[in-house]
Protein backbone atom coordinates (compact mmCIF):
# COMPACT_ATOMS: atom_id res chain seq x y z
CA UNK A 1 0.00 0.00 0.00
CA UNK A 2 1.91 3.42 -1.01
CA UNK A 3 1.06 4.78 2.34
CA UNK A 4 3.27 8.47 0.93
CA UNK A 5 0.60 9.24 -1.02
CA UNK A 6 -2.04 9.41 1.67
CA UNK A 7 0.11 12.29 3.13
CA UNK A 8 0.40 13.80 0.12
CA UNK A 9 -3.19 14.07 -0.44
CA UNK A 10 -3.80 15.32 3.00
CA UNK A 11 -1.83 18.09 1.97
CA UNK A 12 -2.72 18.83 -1.01
CA UNK A 13 -3.34 22.73 -1.56
CA UNK A 14 -5.85 22.92 -3.82
CA UNK A 15 -8.98 24.46 -2.46
CA UNK A 16 -7.87 28.52 -2.98
CA UNK A 17 -8.81 27.46 -6.17
CA UNK A 18 -10.66 23.38 -6.78
CA UNK A 19 -13.89 23.16 -5.22
CA UNK A 20 -15.30 20.00 -3.17
CA UNK A 21 -17.59 18.93 -5.97
CA UNK A 22 -20.89 17.80 -5.38
CA UNK A 23 -21.97 13.64 -4.50
CA UNK A 24 -25.13 13.31 -6.33
CA UNK A 25 -27.77 10.28 -6.12
CA UNK A 26 -28.71 9.45 -9.59
CA UNK A 27 -32.32 8.09 -8.98
CA UNK A 28 -33.74 7.16 -12.31
CA UNK A 29 -30.46 5.12 -13.26
CA UNK A 30 -30.77 4.15 -9.75
CA UNK A 31 -33.75 2.42 -10.24
CA UNK A 32 -33.88 1.22 -13.88
CA UNK A 33 -30.51 -0.75 -12.43
CA UNK A 34 -32.01 -1.55 -9.35
CA UNK A 35 -28.50 -0.20 -7.17
CA UNK A 36 -27.94 2.99 -5.03
CA UNK A 37 -25.75 4.66 -7.60
CA UNK A 38 -23.78 8.03 -6.78
CA UNK A 39 -22.15 10.28 -9.28
CA UNK A 40 -18.77 12.22 -8.44
CA UNK A 41 -19.32 15.44 -10.02
CA UNK A 42 -16.20 16.94 -11.11
CA UNK A 43 -17.64 19.18 -14.18
CA UNK A 44 -18.52 21.18 -11.47
CA UNK A 45 -14.72 22.68 -10.88
CA UNK A 46 -14.17 26.10 -12.49
CA UNK A 47 -12.66 24.25 -15.72
CA UNK A 48 -15.42 22.00 -16.01
CA UNK A 49 -12.61 18.89 -15.11
CA UNK A 50 -11.08 17.39 -12.12
CA UNK A 51 -7.81 18.15 -13.69
CA UNK A 52 -7.38 21.69 -12.28
CA UNK A 53 -6.91 19.41 -8.88
CA UNK A 54 -3.31 17.87 -9.58
CA UNK A 55 -2.71 20.96 -11.59
CA UNK A 56 -2.92 23.34 -9.02
CA UNK A 57 -1.08 21.12 -6.48
CA UNK A 58 1.55 20.72 -8.64
CA UNK A 59 2.22 24.66 -9.55
CA UNK A 60 1.49 25.28 -6.07
CA UNK A 61 4.57 22.90 -5.05
CA UNK A 62 6.88 24.81 -7.14
CA UNK A 63 9.63 27.13 -5.71
CA UNK A 64 9.79 30.62 -6.03
CA UNK A 65 12.88 30.71 -8.81
CA UNK A 66 11.04 27.99 -10.58
CA UNK A 67 7.65 30.01 -10.44
CA UNK A 68 9.57 32.94 -12.04
CA UNK A 69 10.47 30.95 -15.26
CA UNK A 70 7.07 29.88 -15.50
CA UNK A 71 5.29 26.51 -16.48
CA UNK A 72 4.63 24.63 -19.52
CA UNK A 73 2.63 21.84 -20.51
CA UNK A 74 1.02 20.08 -23.52
CA UNK A 75 -2.33 19.36 -24.17
CA UNK A 76 -5.47 19.50 -26.01
CA UNK A 77 -7.97 20.19 -23.33
CA UNK A 78 -8.93 19.77 -19.89
CA UNK A 79 -5.14 19.60 -18.40
CA UNK A 80 -4.84 23.15 -20.60
CA UNK A 81 -7.27 25.04 -18.77
CA UNK A 82 -6.18 23.69 -15.50
CA UNK A 83 -2.20 24.80 -16.21
CA UNK A 84 -3.91 28.18 -17.71
CA UNK A 85 -6.16 28.64 -14.74
CA UNK A 86 -4.11 28.20 -12.10
CA UNK A 87 -0.99 29.90 -13.45
CA UNK A 88 -3.10 32.92 -13.75
CA UNK A 89 -4.25 32.46 -10.51
CA UNK A 90 -0.95 32.14 -8.74
CA UNK A 91 0.40 35.11 -11.07
CA UNK A 92 2.89 32.50 -13.28
CA UNK A 93 3.18 32.70 -16.97
CA UNK A 94 2.45 29.56 -18.56
CA UNK A 95 2.61 28.17 -22.05
CA UNK A 96 0.37 25.42 -23.43
CA UNK A 97 1.49 23.63 -26.55
CA UNK A 98 -1.95 22.01 -28.30
CA UNK A 99 -2.07 19.69 -31.60
CA UNK A 100 -2.88 21.79 -34.78
CA UNK A 101 -6.13 19.94 -34.62
CA UNK A 102 -7.10 21.12 -31.22
CA UNK A 103 -11.10 23.02 -32.02
CA UNK A 104 -10.86 26.50 -32.08
CA UNK A 105 -13.12 26.32 -29.39
CA UNK A 106 -10.60 25.15 -26.83
CA UNK A 107 -7.60 26.69 -27.70
CA UNK A 108 -9.70 29.70 -27.25
CA UNK A 109 -10.80 28.49 -24.10
CA UNK A 110 -6.41 28.43 -22.97
CA UNK A 111 -6.24 31.77 -24.51
CA UNK A 112 -9.06 33.15 -22.44
CA UNK A 113 -7.29 32.01 -19.53
CA UNK A 114 -3.73 34.03 -19.87
CA UNK A 115 -1.84 30.92 -21.00
CA UNK A 116 0.44 31.70 -24.43
CA UNK A 117 -0.33 29.07 -26.27
CA UNK A 118 1.49 27.26 -29.29
CA UNK A 119 -0.19 24.93 -32.02
CA UNK A 120 2.22 22.26 -32.91
CA UNK A 121 1.78 18.93 -34.83
CA UNK A 122 -1.26 16.54 -35.17
CA UNK A 123 -1.25 14.88 -31.95
CA UNK A 124 -0.64 14.92 -28.27
CA UNK A 125 2.30 13.06 -29.18
CA UNK A 126 4.20 15.60 -31.27
CA UNK A 127 3.03 18.76 -29.17
CA UNK A 128 4.93 17.01 -25.97
CA UNK A 129 7.92 16.35 -27.81
CA UNK A 130 7.59 19.97 -28.74
CA UNK A 131 7.19 20.57 -25.49
CA UNK A 132 9.93 19.23 -24.31
CA UNK A 133 12.50 21.20 -26.18
CA UNK A 134 10.89 24.31 -25.37
CA UNK A 135 11.33 23.20 -21.59
CA UNK A 136 15.37 22.97 -22.49
CA UNK A 137 15.20 26.15 -24.15
CA UNK A 138 13.29 28.32 -21.77
CA UNK A 139 13.96 26.16 -18.54
CA UNK A 140 10.30 26.67 -17.45
CA UNK A 141 9.17 23.94 -15.14
CA UNK A 142 6.99 20.83 -17.14
CA UNK A 143 3.56 20.71 -15.43
CA UNK A 144 2.36 16.63 -16.36
CA UNK A 145 -1.18 16.08 -17.35
CA UNK A 146 -0.76 12.19 -14.85
CA UNK A 147 2.54 11.23 -14.23
CA UNK A 148 3.50 13.59 -11.43
CA UNK A 149 3.43 12.76 -7.84
CA UNK A 150 2.10 16.45 -6.96
CA UNK A 151 -0.84 16.06 -9.57
CA UNK A 152 -1.70 12.34 -8.28
CA UNK A 153 -1.85 13.41 -5.04
CA UNK A 154 -4.29 16.23 -6.22
CA UNK A 155 -6.64 14.11 -7.70
CA UNK A 156 -6.65 12.12 -4.62
CA UNK A 157 -8.42 14.23 -3.00
CA UNK A 158 -11.38 13.37 -4.94
CA UNK A 159 -11.59 10.20 -3.01
CA UNK A 160 -10.86 12.18 0.63
CA UNK A 161 -14.36 13.99 -0.43
CA UNK A 162 -15.85 10.88 -1.86
CA UNK A 163 -15.87 8.96 1.14
CA UNK A 164 -16.52 12.00 3.38
CA UNK A 165 -19.53 12.43 1.19
CA UNK A 166 -21.43 8.84 0.76
CA UNK A 167 -23.69 7.26 3.44
CA UNK A 168 -21.45 4.65 3.01
CA UNK A 169 -17.93 3.36 1.85
CA UNK A 170 -19.29 1.87 -1.85
CA UNK A 171 -18.94 -1.67 -3.15
CA UNK A 172 -17.62 -0.42 -6.01
CA UNK A 173 -15.94 2.85 -7.40
CA UNK A 174 -15.49 2.96 -10.93
CA UNK A 175 -12.92 5.44 -12.51
CA UNK A 176 -12.35 6.56 -15.84
CA UNK A 177 -8.12 6.26 -16.71
CA UNK A 178 -6.70 7.70 -19.56
CA UNK A 179 -2.74 8.36 -18.64
CA UNK A 180 -3.76 7.42 -15.03
CA UNK A 181 -3.11 10.17 -12.66
CA UNK A 182 -6.99 10.40 -11.64
CA UNK A 183 -7.26 6.30 -11.14
CA UNK A 184 -4.12 5.96 -9.47
CA UNK A 185 -4.97 9.36 -7.12
CA UNK A 186 -8.17 8.57 -6.36
CA UNK A 187 -7.55 4.48 -5.77
CA UNK A 188 -4.52 5.14 -3.20
CA UNK A 189 -6.50 7.14 -0.99
CA UNK A 190 -9.68 4.90 -1.38
CA UNK A 191 -7.87 1.72 -0.70
CA UNK A 192 -6.37 2.78 2.31
CA UNK A 193 -9.48 4.24 3.95
CA UNK A 194 -11.72 1.68 2.67
CA UNK A 195 -9.86 -1.56 1.37
CA UNK A 196 -12.72 -3.35 0.59
CA UNK A 197 -14.02 -1.55 -2.04
CA UNK A 198 -13.54 -2.73 -5.24
CA UNK A 199 -11.57 -0.63 -7.35
CA UNK A 200 -12.92 -0.18 -11.54
CA UNK A 201 -10.89 1.33 -14.35
CA UNK A 202 -13.13 1.92 -17.38
CA UNK A 203 -11.27 2.22 -20.83
CA UNK A 204 -12.95 2.21 -24.46
CA UNK A 205 -12.49 -0.37 -26.16
CA UNK A 206 -10.68 1.48 -28.63
CA UNK A 207 -7.99 3.05 -26.35
CA UNK A 208 -7.11 0.21 -23.93
CA UNK A 209 -4.29 1.48 -22.31
CA UNK A 210 -4.11 0.12 -19.10
CA UNK A 211 -5.90 -3.25 -19.57
CA UNK A 212 -3.54 -3.64 -22.31
CA UNK A 213 -1.06 -3.02 -19.96
CA UNK A 214 -2.28 -5.54 -16.97
CA UNK A 215 -2.27 -8.02 -19.47
CA UNK A 216 1.36 -7.80 -20.55
CA UNK A 217 2.44 -7.01 -17.09
CA UNK A 218 4.14 -3.90 -18.28
CA UNK A 219 3.43 -0.33 -19.95
CA UNK A 220 2.87 -1.11 -23.53
CA UNK A 221 2.29 1.85 -26.16
CA UNK A 222 -0.22 1.18 -28.50
CA UNK A 223 0.00 2.03 -32.39
CA UNK A 224 -3.42 4.14 -32.29
CA UNK A 225 -6.10 5.02 -30.19
CA UNK A 226 -9.55 5.49 -30.59
CA UNK A 227 -10.33 9.29 -30.69
CA UNK A 228 -14.06 9.74 -29.73
CA UNK A 229 -13.58 9.84 -25.72
CA UNK A 230 -10.17 12.21 -26.72
CA UNK A 231 -9.80 13.20 -23.05
CA UNK A 232 -8.19 9.67 -22.09
CA UNK A 233 -7.01 9.11 -25.71
CA UNK A 234 -3.60 8.34 -24.54
CA UNK A 235 -1.32 5.62 -25.65
CA UNK A 236 0.60 4.88 -23.04
CA UNK A 237 0.08 4.97 -18.72
CA UNK A 238 2.30 6.46 -17.11
CA UNK A 239 5.14 4.75 -15.09
CA UNK A 240 4.53 6.00 -11.50
CA UNK A 241 0.97 5.60 -12.47
CA UNK A 242 1.06 2.01 -13.58
CA UNK A 243 3.22 0.98 -10.33
CA UNK A 244 0.18 2.32 -8.55
CA UNK A 245 -3.06 0.83 -10.77
CA UNK A 246 -0.99 -2.84 -10.04
CA UNK A 247 -1.31 -3.09 -7.12
CA UNK A 248 -4.90 -0.92 -6.32
CA UNK A 249 -7.27 -1.84 -9.20
CA UNK A 250 -8.85 -4.85 -9.47
CA UNK A 251 -9.77 -4.86 -12.88
CA UNK A 252 -10.49 -2.75 -15.73
CA UNK A 253 -13.67 -2.89 -17.80
CA UNK A 254 -13.58 -1.86 -21.89
CA UNK A 255 -16.84 0.22 -22.87
CA UNK A 256 -17.74 0.69 -26.75
CA UNK A 257 -18.61 4.43 -28.32
CA UNK A 258 -22.53 3.44 -28.22
CA UNK A 259 -22.25 2.85 -24.47
CA UNK A 260 -20.19 5.81 -23.77
CA UNK A 261 -23.06 7.72 -25.61
CA UNK A 262 -25.78 5.66 -23.88
CA UNK A 263 -23.73 7.00 -20.50
CA UNK A 264 -23.88 10.51 -21.56
CA UNK A 265 -27.57 10.32 -22.11
CA UNK A 266 -27.79 8.66 -18.70
CA UNK A 267 -26.28 11.25 -17.04
CA UNK A 268 -28.43 14.29 -18.36
CA UNK A 269 -31.46 12.39 -17.30
CA UNK A 270 -30.50 12.45 -13.97
CA UNK A 271 -28.49 15.78 -13.55
CA UNK A 272 -29.24 17.68 -16.81
CA UNK A 273 -25.50 17.88 -17.14
CA UNK A 274 -23.79 17.14 -20.51
CA UNK A 275 -20.91 14.98 -19.70
CA UNK A 276 -17.94 15.00 -22.83
CA UNK A 277 -17.42 11.21 -23.60
CA UNK A 278 -14.58 10.77 -21.03
CA UNK A 279 -16.20 11.85 -18.29
CA UNK A 280 -19.36 9.48 -19.36
CA UNK A 281 -16.80 6.29 -19.17
CA UNK A 282 -17.34 5.48 -15.48
CA UNK A 283 -21.26 5.52 -15.56
CA UNK A 284 -20.86 3.16 -19.15
CA UNK A 285 -18.37 1.07 -17.48
CA UNK A 286 -21.17 0.31 -13.92
CA UNK A 287 -23.63 -0.22 -16.62
CA UNK A 288 -21.67 -3.00 -18.10
CA UNK A 289 -20.49 -3.91 -14.39
CA UNK A 290 -24.13 -4.32 -13.31
CA UNK A 291 -25.42 -6.85 -16.40
CA UNK A 292 -22.50 -8.69 -16.17
CA UNK A 293 -22.67 -9.18 -12.27
CA UNK A 294 -25.97 -8.88 -11.75
CA UNK A 295 -25.90 -6.58 -9.08
CA UNK A 296 -28.99 -5.65 -6.75
CA UNK A 297 -29.26 -3.77 -3.63
CA UNK A 298 -25.23 -2.41 -3.82
CA UNK A 299 -24.09 0.99 -3.51
CA UNK A 300 -21.78 1.63 -6.30
CA UNK A 301 -19.98 5.06 -7.35
CA UNK A 302 -18.82 6.89 -10.03
CA UNK A 303 -16.87 9.66 -11.48
CA UNK A 304 -17.81 12.47 -13.99
CA UNK A 305 -14.84 13.92 -14.66
CA UNK A 306 -15.21 16.60 -16.94
CA UNK A 307 -17.53 18.42 -18.97
CA UNK A 308 -15.93 19.95 -22.05
CA UNK A 309 -18.01 18.87 -24.84
CA UNK A 310 -18.28 20.54 -28.05
CA UNK A 311 -22.01 21.13 -28.41
CA UNK A 312 -21.90 19.99 -32.41
CA UNK A 313 -20.88 16.73 -31.54
CA UNK A 314 -24.20 16.04 -29.48
CA UNK A 315 -25.58 15.03 -32.79
CA UNK A 316 -23.71 12.27 -32.89
CA UNK A 317 -23.77 11.10 -29.19
CA UNK A 318 -28.07 11.82 -29.73
CA UNK A 319 -27.39 9.15 -32.62
CA UNK A 320 -25.71 6.80 -31.03
CA UNK A 321 -27.32 6.56 -27.61
CA UNK A 322 -29.95 4.23 -28.27
CA UNK A 323 -27.74 2.16 -30.15
CA UNK A 324 -25.88 1.90 -26.94
CA UNK A 325 -28.81 1.41 -24.26
CA UNK A 326 -29.78 -1.24 -27.20
CA UNK A 327 -33.09 0.70 -27.89
CA UNK A 328 -32.55 0.60 -31.74
CA UNK A 329 -32.10 -1.77 -34.02
CA UNK A 330 -30.49 -0.82 -37.63
CA UNK A 331 -31.87 -3.96 -39.66
CA UNK A 332 -30.97 -4.72 -43.62
CA UNK A 333 -34.32 -6.58 -44.40
CA UNK A 334 -35.20 -7.74 -48.18
CA UNK A 335 -38.83 -7.35 -49.43
CA UNK A 336 -40.31 -8.42 -53.04
CA UNK A 337 -39.84 -5.08 -55.73
CA UNK A 338 -43.89 -4.98 -56.10
CA UNK A 339 -46.75 -3.20 -55.59
CA UNK A 340 -47.96 -4.13 -52.06
CA UNK A 341 -44.84 -5.11 -50.60
CA UNK A 342 -43.99 -1.53 -48.41
CA UNK A 343 -47.18 -2.17 -46.82
CA UNK A 344 -46.59 -5.47 -45.95
CA UNK A 345 -43.31 -5.16 -44.51
CA UNK A 346 -44.68 -2.41 -42.28
CA UNK A 347 -47.67 -4.74 -41.19
CA UNK A 348 -45.18 -7.30 -40.11
CA UNK A 349 -43.24 -4.51 -37.83
CA UNK A 350 -46.54 -3.77 -36.46
CA UNK A 351 -46.69 -1.06 -34.25
CA UNK A 352 -43.28 -0.43 -33.12
CA UNK A 353 -41.41 3.26 -33.68
CA UNK A 354 -39.81 3.43 -37.57
CA UNK A 355 -36.94 5.70 -36.33
CA UNK A 356 -35.42 6.00 -40.03
CA UNK A 357 -36.33 4.27 -43.57
CA UNK A 358 -34.08 3.96 -46.22
CA UNK A 359 -34.27 2.63 -49.63
CA UNK A 360 -33.93 3.14 -53.37
CA UNK A 361 -34.91 0.90 -56.22
CA UNK A 362 -31.86 -1.09 -57.42
CA UNK A 363 -33.70 -4.80 -58.66
CA UNK A 364 -36.45 -5.24 -60.46
CA UNK A 365 -37.33 -8.41 -58.40
CA UNK A 366 -36.20 -7.70 -54.97
CA UNK A 367 -35.09 -4.63 -52.51
CA UNK A 368 -33.01 -3.89 -50.04
CA UNK A 369 -34.49 -1.68 -46.84
CA UNK A 370 -32.47 0.35 -44.19
CA UNK A 371 -34.73 0.74 -41.27
CA UNK A 372 -34.38 1.89 -37.88
CA UNK A 373 -36.66 0.22 -35.21
CA UNK A 374 -36.95 1.44 -31.87
CA UNK A 375 -36.73 -1.42 -28.96
CA UNK A 376 -37.73 -0.43 -26.02
CA UNK A 377 -37.43 -3.63 -24.26
CA UNK A 378 -33.38 -4.32 -25.32
CA UNK A 379 -31.63 -6.84 -26.83
CA UNK A 380 -34.71 -9.52 -26.00
CA UNK A 381 -37.10 -7.59 -28.00
CA UNK A 382 -34.88 -7.02 -31.09
CA UNK A 383 -34.19 -10.86 -31.40
CA UNK A 384 -37.99 -11.36 -31.55
CA UNK A 385 -38.54 -8.92 -34.38
CA UNK A 386 -35.53 -10.46 -36.36
CA UNK A 387 -37.37 -13.76 -35.75
CA UNK A 388 -40.78 -12.38 -36.41
CA UNK A 389 -39.32 -11.18 -39.80
CA UNK A 390 -38.11 -13.83 -41.12
CA UNK A 391 -41.26 -16.31 -40.39
CA UNK A 392 -43.51 -13.96 -42.11
CA UNK A 393 -40.48 -14.24 -45.13
CA UNK A 394 -37.91 -11.63 -44.79
CA UNK A 395 -34.45 -11.97 -44.96
CA UNK A 396 -32.95 -9.95 -42.10
CA UNK A 397 -29.27 -8.64 -40.95
CA UNK A 398 -28.61 -7.31 -38.17
CA UNK A 399 -26.43 -4.07 -38.91
CA UNK A 400 -26.48 -2.47 -35.07
CA UNK A 401 -23.05 -3.71 -34.49
CA UNK A 402 -21.64 -2.27 -38.36
CA UNK A 403 -19.75 1.04 -37.35
CA UNK A 404 -19.86 1.58 -40.97
CA UNK A 405 -23.59 1.32 -40.97
CA UNK A 406 -23.69 3.65 -38.44
CA UNK A 407 -21.01 6.22 -39.58
CA UNK A 408 -21.34 6.44 -42.87
CA UNK A 409 -24.01 4.04 -44.92
CA UNK A 410 -26.82 5.38 -43.38
CA UNK A 411 -26.92 8.49 -44.51
CA UNK A 412 -25.85 7.20 -48.35
CA UNK A 413 -28.41 5.04 -49.16
CA UNK A 414 -28.81 5.82 -53.01
CA UNK A 415 -28.13 2.99 -55.00
CA UNK A 416 -25.52 1.00 -56.56
CA UNK A 417 -22.98 1.86 -59.21
CA UNK A 418 -22.58 -1.17 -61.54
CA UNK A 419 -20.86 0.83 -63.73
CA UNK A 420 -17.81 1.44 -61.42
CA UNK A 421 -15.24 -1.32 -61.77
CA UNK A 422 -12.57 -2.38 -59.38
CA UNK A 423 -13.48 -0.10 -56.43
CA UNK A 424 -12.02 -0.61 -53.15
CA UNK A 425 -13.70 0.74 -49.87
CA UNK A 426 -11.57 2.41 -46.73
CA UNK A 427 -12.81 4.64 -43.92
CA UNK A 428 -10.49 6.77 -42.61
CA UNK A 429 -10.13 8.96 -39.17
CA UNK A 430 -9.37 12.44 -40.41
CA UNK A 431 -7.47 14.87 -39.02
CA UNK A 432 -9.35 18.37 -38.32
CA UNK A 433 -6.56 20.60 -39.44
CA UNK A 434 -6.58 23.56 -42.30
CA UNK A 435 -5.16 22.16 -45.59
CA UNK A 436 -5.67 18.77 -44.36
CA UNK A 437 -8.12 17.29 -46.70
CA UNK A 438 -6.52 18.86 -49.60
CA UNK A 439 -3.34 17.60 -48.98
CA UNK A 440 -4.91 14.10 -48.43
CA UNK A 441 -7.03 14.23 -51.84
CA UNK A 442 -3.85 15.62 -53.80
CA UNK A 443 -1.75 12.44 -52.51
CA UNK A 444 -4.44 9.90 -53.47
CA UNK A 445 -5.98 11.47 -56.63
CA UNK A 446 -2.49 11.54 -58.27
CA UNK A 447 -2.39 7.23 -58.09
CA UNK A 448 -6.19 5.98 -58.02
CA UNK A 449 -9.23 7.46 -58.87
CA UNK A 450 -11.52 8.58 -56.14
CA UNK A 451 -14.90 6.94 -56.95
CA UNK A 452 -16.78 7.39 -53.45
CA UNK A 453 -16.34 9.63 -50.79
CA UNK A 454 -18.74 10.53 -48.12
CA UNK A 455 -17.44 12.87 -45.00
CA UNK A 456 -18.81 13.13 -41.16
CA UNK A 457 -17.53 15.68 -38.07
CA UNK A 458 -18.19 15.78 -35.17
CA UNK A 459 -17.47 18.51 -33.37
CA UNK A 460 -14.27 16.30 -32.32
CA UNK A 461 -10.34 17.06 -33.43
CA UNK A 462 -10.96 13.82 -36.06
CA UNK A 463 -13.62 13.68 -38.73
CA UNK A 464 -14.59 10.22 -40.65
CA UNK A 465 -14.24 9.63 -44.09
CA UNK A 466 -15.65 6.30 -46.24
CA UNK A 467 -13.70 6.37 -49.83
CA UNK A 468 -13.86 4.32 -52.72
CA UNK A 469 -10.96 4.25 -54.70
CA UNK A 470 -10.26 1.77 -58.16
CA UNK A 471 -7.46 0.21 -58.23
CA UNK A 472 -6.68 -3.20 -59.96
CA UNK A 473 -5.56 -6.32 -57.49
CA UNK A 474 -1.50 -6.04 -58.25
CA UNK A 475 -1.84 -2.24 -57.27
CA UNK A 476 -3.08 -3.42 -53.60
CA UNK A 477 0.40 -3.68 -52.03
CA UNK A 478 1.02 -0.33 -53.48
CA UNK A 479 -2.42 1.18 -51.65
CA UNK A 480 -1.51 -0.06 -48.31
CA UNK A 481 1.89 1.48 -47.76
CA UNK A 482 0.41 4.26 -49.08
CA UNK A 483 -2.09 4.15 -46.86
CA UNK A 484 0.62 3.59 -44.13
CA UNK A 485 2.25 6.49 -45.24
CA UNK A 486 -0.52 8.56 -44.89
CA UNK A 487 -0.38 8.23 -40.67
CA UNK A 488 -4.39 8.10 -40.64
CA UNK A 489 -5.91 5.52 -38.54
CA UNK A 490 -7.86 3.39 -41.39
CA UNK A 491 -9.74 0.35 -42.24
CA UNK A 492 -10.60 -1.89 -45.03
CA UNK A 493 -14.53 -2.15 -46.10
CA UNK A 494 -14.74 -3.64 -49.33
CA UNK A 495 -16.56 -6.71 -47.66
CA UNK A 496 -18.36 -4.55 -45.52
CA UNK A 497 -22.81 -6.01 -45.95
CA UNK A 498 -23.99 -2.68 -45.69
CA UNK A 499 -22.34 -1.05 -48.52
CA UNK A 500 -22.73 -4.11 -50.50
CA UNK A 501 -26.11 -3.76 -49.76
CA UNK A 502 -26.84 -0.24 -50.44
CA UNK A 503 -23.96 1.62 -52.24
CA UNK A 504 -21.87 -1.07 -53.52
CA UNK A 505 -20.28 -0.94 -57.24
CA UNK A 506 -19.69 -3.56 -60.22
CA UNK A 507 -19.81 -7.28 -58.86
CA UNK A 508 -19.78 -6.12 -55.11
CA UNK A 509 -23.45 -5.43 -54.57
CA UNK A 510 -25.76 -8.29 -53.41
CA UNK A 511 -28.90 -8.97 -51.34
CA UNK A 512 -29.50 -9.75 -48.04
CA UNK A 513 -30.33 -13.77 -49.15
CA UNK A 514 -26.64 -13.60 -50.53
CA UNK A 515 -25.17 -12.55 -47.45
CA UNK A 516 -26.50 -16.05 -45.79
CA UNK A 517 -28.92 -13.98 -43.78
CA UNK A 518 -31.91 -16.33 -43.84
CA UNK A 519 -29.66 -19.08 -41.96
Amino acid sequence: MPLSYIDKILRARIYDLARETDLDLMKRLSRRLDNTIFLKREDQQPVFSFKLRGAHNKIRSLSAAERERGVIAASAGNHAQGVALSARTLGIKSMIVMPNTTPPIKVEAVRALGANTILFGDSYDEAFAHSQELVRRHGMSYVHPFDDPAVIAGQGTIGMELLRQMPEPPSVLFIPVGGGGLLAGVAAYIKYVSPETRIVGVEPEDAPTLYRALEAGRRVSLRQVGLFADGVAVRQIGKETFRLARQLVDEVILVTTDEICAAIKDIFDDTRSIAEPAGALAIAGLKRYVQREGSRGEYLGAILSGANMNFDRLRHVAERAELGEQREALLAVEIPERPGSFLGFCKAIGRRSITEFNYRYSDSSRANIFVGVEMPDGEAQKSALINHLREQGYPVLDLSENETAKLHIRYMVGGHAPQVEQENLYRFEFPERPGALLDFLARLGRHWNISLFHYRNHGAAYGRVLIGLQFSRKERKEVRALLNELGYRWYEESDNPAWRLFAGSGSSSCTVTELGAKE
